[in-house]
Formats: C-alpha cells, sequence, structure tokens
C-alpha cells in the first residue's frame, strides 16, 4: 500500500468507526457521511471515495438536508481519490465554498525520534479506564478551545467511546508535574494507522508537549505491527510534525456551505 492509499484508507476507517458509534455512518452511492453530534464543522464529516458525477447531485442535496434537519454544520473532505474537476463543479453548483486545504502527512515508524527520552517533569500515560475519559475529554476540549456551548455535545462523543473495541482506538494524555496538560489518539485497523486529537492547553504550549505525545501515538502504532502512520496537520502543529518525520503526501481539500 502506498503512502497516499494508507492515508485516505484510515481517514475513511475512522469516519466509519466513529460513525458507527452513534450510528450515524451512511453512504449512498460514492457519498458517505457521518456525525458526531458535536455542533462544530469539522467534527461532521462528509466524504466521495470515488469521483463525483452529475447522477450524484442528488445525494448532496440529500447530505445537506439530512445535516440542516440535525441543526449540524459539516465539512466535505475531498481527498485526491475523488477529486476531479467535475467533482469540485458538483460542489460548487451545491453552494458549497472551498475553505482550507490541509496537509495529509506520513512516517515512517523506524526513525530515531521514537528513540528519545522523555524529559524527566514530563509524563505519558495511556488512557486505559472509562473512568479517565472524561479527562482526556477536558484536556481535549480545553486544548482545542471549543466553544463552552459544545462541551455537553463533545462528552457524549468520547464517552461513546467507552464502548468502542478498544483496540481499534488508544489514548493518551501527557502531564507536565503531574498536571494533565495534552492529549492524543491513535486508531489502527488491520491495514492502517492513523494519529488524531493532538490537543495542547494553552498554558503549557511551546514546552514540546506536542511532540512527546504524537511520540507517544507512534510507538503505540509500532508495537502493534505497523510501519507507517497518519495524520492532518493543524497549522501550527505541522512545524512540531516535519520535526518528527512526517512529510506532506497530498493535501486535502475542505469544502463547507456557504
Amino acid at each position: 500500500m502506498n503512502n497516499l492509499d494508507h492515508a485516505e484508507k484510515n481517514f475513511f476507517a475512522v469516519g466509519r468507526y466513529w460513525g458507527g458509534l452513534n450510528a450515524s455512518f451512511r453512504q449512498k452511492d460514492a457519498v458517505c457521511s457521518m456525525h458526531t453530534g458535536v455542533s462544530i464543522s469539522d467534527f461532521n464529516w462528509v466524504w466521495n471515495e470515488k469521483p463525483l458525477f452529475a447522477d450524484n447531485a442528488e445525494a448532496i442535496e440529500e447530505i445537506k438536508e439530512y445535516y440542516h434537519n440535525l441543526n449540524l454544520r459539516f465539512w466535505w473532505w475531498l481527498y485526491p481519490r475523488g477529486d476531479t474537476p467535475r467533482t469540485r463543479d458538483l460542489l460548487a453548483a451545491a453552494g458549497m465554498d472551498l475553505i482550507a486545504q490541509i496537509p495529509c502527512m506520513v512516517a515512517d515508524l523506524d526513525i530515531k525520534a521514537l528513540e528519545e527520552n522523555i524529559p524527566a517533569q514530563i509524563t505519558v500515560s495511556e488512557v486505559k479506564s472509562n473512568k479517565d475519559l472524561p479527562l482526556w475529554a477536558d484536556i481535549s476540549f480545553r486544548g482545542f478551545q471549543m466553544p463552552e456551548r459544545t462541551r455537553d455535545e463533545y462528552n457524549a462523543f468520547v464517552l461513546s467511546f467507552a464502548q468502542s473495541n478498544r483496540r481499534a482506538q488508544k489514548l493518551f494524555l501527557v502531564y507536565v508535574d503531574g498536571n494533565p496538560a495534552a492529549t492524543s489518539l491513535l486508531f489502527t485497523d488491520k491495514e492502517t494507522a492513523g494519529i488524531y486529537y493532538v490537543a495542547t492547553l494553552p498554558e503549557f504550549r511551546n514546552k514540546g508537549l506536542g511532540f512527546h505525545v504524537t511520540l507517544a501515538a507512534m510507538r503505540a502504532a509500532k508495537d502493534a505491527g505497523h510501519k507507517k502512520v497518519i495524520l492532518q496537520a493543524t497549522p501550527a502543529g505541522e512545524k512540531v510534525y516535519r520535526r518528527i518525520g512526517f512529510q506532506e503526501i497530498c493535501r486535502a481539500q475542505i469544502y463547507k456551505l456557504k
């Protein structure tokens, strides 16, 4: 499997998995969708795993109505395997604008960065108990600086992980002098591994915590037998990921209703 296939397949697998937690995953023809119940656009995903054609216009309109009825906004993720001029024209005709192009990155898990020692004041631990899920939810929520109005929605989404297959997801917390400060999540399936929800509390930024919490997920992916791992980089995180050894392989185009 090449790096681009790895990135696309892991993202699509995550969407199906999280959509399965609340039975929100839907698929019609080439169009797939899920929602987390969190009323923030980038927590509710639509994507097409192959190019769209004129006969997919109805499915696009159904997606718009579906999220409208749920009172949720969404992002439409367009990856290279589904990207064609006709696809972009159909999304534009449906009232969607291109709002971002997010770097998708891959790293080999046989790199020297994984051998780096963790500073004495930093502790990295895996969330292994359901009772620790609220703490992970709180740190990631505040790390992403989400609107307070969405806290209950986000907590409900994270607590749904308690019912999930723990082999598919591993959650990590970084502590500084005993204080929880950063999070990450590793999602794996039989073929792919991906890192999500790398977040650091504002007061702990620029201390290398994103670096160490990402390495924790990478080590877990390697221990699970994977050779490489992918992620989607935020502008704040991209420099950190490049320092670790991640390289950009494509850009996911993000469309949003006007």
